[in-house]
């Protein structure tokens, strides 16, 4: 990313621990600290500390803000409406409005902010160490140079994929907003199954998390093999891991419960953003 693609001004709205792991990743892009205000009137003690030793606005009056070239809505979905009244006069003609609220649709935001230019994300909780990835849709208001500085803002905690609408973001949802529980989920089945094989509980717990641990950072480092060909590596014609992927890819097996599962997701996210 280009350094002039950061904002020359930023308002966050909501500093918790995605919003904190973004304004982190933002600082250090090189986004100046006095570019940015923070609005958080519930701020945790390692925000504090974090915008005073930075130089970062916390809690400034909102009649001394003047519109901002980006506001980030990063506050609970819930929390919108309480919200808007007060950041409302914030939003001029000429700013990009990026939301992180899950399940608050850019039509929702519209009838609550002046915005012309709104762009909708959803990232991922490996946001948190700066490995997340967001899936992020447009509004037709959003302009090249606006596009370019949600991106950069956005990478700071991961990659980014852009869809062409926003009814492409339930589908997000349940693919990489949701994905990582589906992962942690498999760590604690793939330990259960280890234990059931006859190995103590805490070394099967101990062999699972390395092996997706080490399995992710596998593809991380190997970006132009497939998936599919990495599983094919691993698989001897007649051995061990053929034999339990004969029961992984039966009809019935992971990539059906696996469909059926991102399906129930993508069902409820729409359910959720009304």
């Amino acid at each position: 990313m280009m350094q002039t693609d950061l904002p020359t001004s930023l308002v966050l709205v909501g500093a918790g621990k995605m919003g904190g792991a973004m304004l982190q990743g933002w600082l250090a892009l090189g986004l100046a600290p006095a570019a940015v205000s923070v609005l958080d009137p519930f701020a945790a003690q390692e925000l504090k500390d974090l915008c005073a030793a930075r130089g970062v606005a916390l809690n400034p009056p909102l009649a001394s803000l003047s519109a901002p070239q980006v506001l980030v809505l990063a506050v609970k979905p819930q929390m919108l409406d309480q919200a808007a009244p007060d950041i409302a006069p914030l939003v001029g003609p000429d700013t990009l409005v990026v939301s992180i609220m899950a399940g608050k649709t850019m039509g929702n935001i519209a009838a609550r902010l002046p915005a012309a230019a709104i762009v909708r994300a959803m990232p991922n909780t490996p946001a948190a160490v700066g490995r997340g990835i967001t899936g992020v849709a447009a509004s037709a208001g959003v302009t090249p140079v606006q596009r370019a500085m949600a991106d950069a803002l956005l990478r700071a905690i991961g990659a980014v994929e852009w869809v062409a609408t926003e009814d492409l973001i339930d589908a997000v949802t349940a693919v990489s907003g949701s994905g990582p529980a589906y992962v942690f989920h498999l760590v604690e089945a793939l330990a259960t199954a280890g234990e059931a094989a006859g190995l103590p509980a805490d070394i099967a717990l101990r062999l699972a998390r390395a092996t997706v641990e080490g399995s992710g950072e596998l593809m991380f480092r190997e970006p132009d093999v497939s998936a599919a060909q990495l599983r094919k590596n691993v698989t001897s014609p007649g051995g061990t891991t053929a034999a339990a992927l004969e029961v992984l890819m039966a009809p019935d097996g992971l990539a059906a419960l696996m469909e059926r599962a991102v399906a129930a997701a993508k069902r409820r996210a729409g359910q959720l953003s009304g």
